[in-house]
């Protein structure tokens, strides 16, 4: 699974900058599939043929426990790559959390690249490098932070991926958040209103999938204890 990190610019996040456009290379055949809300785009176990970029919409990447309860591991957004795993199967589950449009490739298509070209090879380095990162930053976050540092944390996260204008429209609904990190649904909901009351964040539609930042100073530094 990738996300985007920090410093999106930093690193390629688009089948283009990876030399994987159909345009630029004849051993590519990109496809494209859309997927309505709630859609499972892969499964968990399922053989990992094919490598993903998210064209517009959504998708989250879970795991079921055992005892029911489900673990999101990462949001894919706008121009996200995902799917590309270290062995011949999926580890996630991918499913789409609003009506969403994939691009795919054949995995081994980029693999063919990637054995001639250095520059492609260089760069999934950098994807793998990335990926490790957020799954290590995701670890710290489940493992060592309150609840509301983690909710604090992810807001900071979703602002440097698709805050515009100031405006935070989040996709993924608040069970969906909670479901990131390993809290509640009614934790989440009671940090948010925390944040709000301290004057953190501000909502601007009724159902508050639309954040307004107000103090991202504040928000950095959060530091409260439940």
């Amino acid at each position: 699974m990738f996300v985007r990190t920090a410093d999106p610019e930093s690193r390629p996040n688009t089948l283009g900058a990876l030399g994987m456009e159909s345009a630029s290379n004849p051993i590519v055949n990109l496809s494209e599939f859309s997927y309505k809300k709630g859609k499972e785009i892969f499964g968990e176990k399922e053989p990992a043929e094919y490598v993903y970029q998210v064209k517009f919409g959504a998708v989250r990447s879970y795991k079921l426990l055992p005892d029911g309860r489900r673990q999101i591991g990462a949001f894919h957004l706008a121009g996200d790559i995902f799917g590309l795993e270290n062995g011949s199967d999926h580890r996630f589950t991918a499913e789409a959390i609003v009506n969403t449009t994939v691009r795919l490739i054949k995995r081994r298509s980029l693999e063919m690249v990637a054995e001639s070209d250095p520059v492609v090879s260089r760069n999934l380095l950098s994807m793998t490098t990335n990926n490790l990162q957020h799954a290590e930053d995701h670890m710290l976050l489940l493992g060592r932070k309150t609840s509301l540092e983690r909710v604090a944390a992810f807001l900071i996260e979703m602002d440097r991926r698709i805050a515009a204008a100031g405006v935070m429209p989040l996709p993924m609904s608040r069970r969906d958040i909670a479901d990131y990190l390993g809290l509640t649904l009614e934790t989440v909901s009671r940090a948010l209103s925390r944040m709000h009351v301290l004057g953190i964040i501000g909502f601007i539609s009724t159902n508050q999938r639309q954040i307004v930042l107000l103090d991202r100073h504040q928000l950095a530094s959060l530091d409260l204890q439940d």
